[in-house]
């Protein structure tokens, strides 16, 4: 049975349904949303939308899209002007595809509103999120700010007009969440007169989101060692001729295969191998986007399988988070089939509990100077360890994301590690705001 109408005996039954099948999260779902319904009906609450709002933001940082679309859909129809939910069908409509309505649910919140508070109980300080709203790109905040201790003020610097930096709340800290140096290039300007303005503390200064584009990683950590970064290029449209893309890939030292990517694309959106310079340049002739051209490095194990692990820098400070092992060289987590081999399962599980173990001495060495040199407040790296020991670098920038899994799913395990990056994100904010220093942006 699926949300339909505001309707709360309908909700009611659909909440004793969901009972009965042993999903006690959906039911109480169900329950508060037909008592916040009848309340509104009555006139005896204003708030009914904002409830149903708050069930869908469990659903939607639960990752479960579908859920979340229909109880934000719900709470519009008691609501048209319901910002928050215009702004995170927006995220789901990109995560699956749906462009022209993401933009449109886009536009639709941001006129009605740029800055959106969500504050617990009891907060210990107040927090300014800098984000873009037009696009995606920010860094995934929701796990990482979920200990309940912050007022959270999302400011989507983007629609905002220079004026309404001044009109803001009090706040005691700012978090630039605009992680993806291919989003935050042009607001550079806008970015820059928010900060030199701003007295208070700033993670992640916008300067060092910039030197984490793919084309300037080589420059940045090629040099540390026993780290490897893929030659890299950013190449802009409309297509050339063969005789300049040769000239490209010549000068900045790529040879085939070439992994080609749009900017400002994670989660290996429209990423392809060409394994030729005509397979290149159809792939590059259907579009005028700025592309990323990186040389394929083969990173296979001796077992024949790709392997890409996630660490997460707190501080500069490593945290591992995931392992994704797949017998196909572009390798996500969701696509390796982790769940059906109990192998690979046990062996992310030994990366987790003892990442130096796993990794070796050289790795972990290598890893730990990668977060040294990023010198960010929040960040991460996807990386592969090479048959020699050294650490390949996929990318390495403040987008990546850290979220929860079921607690009685199979990748359980991976909560108490999730855990203690939130811990290490939370003394991080606890520190910053007690001593905010003097920051260096350079």
């Amino acid at each position: 049975m699926e949300i339909g109408s505001p309707d709360p005996k309908m909700l009611r039954a659909q909440a004793e349904q969901k009972r009965q099948q042993g999903d006690q999260l959906g039911a109480l779902a169900h329950m508060i949303a037909a008592q916040s319904v009848e309340a509104h009906n009555n006139g005896t609450s204003t708030s009914a939308a904002m409830d149903l709002c708050k069930i869908a933001t469990g659903y939607f940082m639960m990752g479960e899209d579908k859920s979340a679309e229909r109880w934000y859909r719900l709470a519009l129809t008691l609501d048209p002007n319901a910002a928050v939910a215009y702004q995170n069908l927006a995220a789901i409509c990109a995560r699956t595809g749906r462009t022209v309505e993401s933009e449109s649910y886009r536009d639709r919140a941001y006129s009605l509103q740029r800055v959106f508070i969500e504050s617990p109980s009891d907060p210990i300080r107040r927090l300014l999120i800098l984000h873009a709203g037009r696009t995606s790109g920010n860094v995934p905040f929701d796990t990482l700010l979920s200990t309940g201790t912050s007022s959270r003020i999302r400011y989507a610097i983007d629609f905002a007009a220079v004026e309404e930096d001044s009109q803001l709340p009090p706040f005691d800290l700012v978090f630039n969440a605009i992680g993806d140096s291919d989003v935050a290039a042009p607001l550079a300007d806008r970015l820059e007169y928010f900060v030199n303005a701003c007295a208070k503390p700033l993670l992640n200064p916008p300067a060092r989101v910039a030197r984490t584009s793919r084309d300037r990683l080589p420059a940045l950590l090629g040099n540390l060692k026993d780290v490897v970064v893929a030659p890299c290029v950013r190449c802009q449209g409309p297509f050339m001729s063969l005789t300049t893309l040769r000239g490209i890939l010549a000068n900045a030292g790529i040879d085939w295969p070439v992994l080609v990517r749009p900017a400002a694309s994670h989660g290996g959106d429209r990423l392809k191998r060409c394994e030729n310079i005509e397979a290149l340049a159809e792939t590059l002739r259907s579009s005028e986007e700025v592309h990323y051209l990186t040389a394929f490095c083969d990173s296979r194990g001796v077992d024949g399988h790709y392997r890409k692990y996630r660490v997460i820098f707190i501080d500069r400070e490593p945290f591992p988070y995931h392992l994704a092992i797949s017998s196909h060289w572009m390798v996500h987590y969701f696509s390796a089939d982790m769940t059906a081999s109990p192998g690979k399962i046990e062996e992310e599980r030994r990366f987790l509990q003892d990442s130096g173990a796993a990794l070796g001495s050289r790795a972990s060495a290598a890893v730990a100077a990668i977060g040294r040199r990023l010198d960010m407040d929040y960040g991460g790296i996807d990386f592969a360890v090479l048959q020699d020991g050294r650490v390949l670098v996929f990318e390495a920038n403040a987008t990546m994301l850290v979220h929860r899994e079921r607690h009685n799913g199979p990748l359980a395990h991976k909560n108490p590690h999730v855990q203690r990056i939130v811990d290490a994100f939370e003394q991080l904010l606890v520190r910053r705001t007690a001593h905010p220093g003097v920051l260096n942006l350079d």
